[in-house]
């Protein structure tokens, strides 16, 4: 992370936090902890792809899958994803 660069935004109902990464690091963040301290930590999904993907194939498939089943599985793409919205294409 590059300290000076991220920030935080609090108002009443809200807070905000905009993490910077270091100019050597690459790729997606995949997920991030959060909570009132380090003892209760919850983890949250950026929106990706693939995170998408597991969750809607969780969702459609909860418990260990027979082949068939994996085969009929909706074919699920990220298209736009904006502050509002999140627009997916699912075949």
């Amino acid at each position: 992370l590059v300290s000076p660069e991220s920030s935080v935004s609090v108002s009443a109902h809200n807070a905000v936090v905009g993490l910077a990464k270091a100019p050597g690091s690459t790729g997606l963040w995949q997920k991030f902890s959060f909570g009132l301290d380090s003892s209760a930590l919850q983890e949250g999904l950026f929106v990706s792809e693939e995170n998408v993907d597991g969750f809607l194939g969780t969702a459609f498939c909860p418990s260990p899958c027979s082949q068939s089943a994996l085969e009929r599985q909706p074919l699920i793409e990220v298209l736009d994803v904006t502050e509002d919205r999140i627009q997916i294409r699912v075949e």
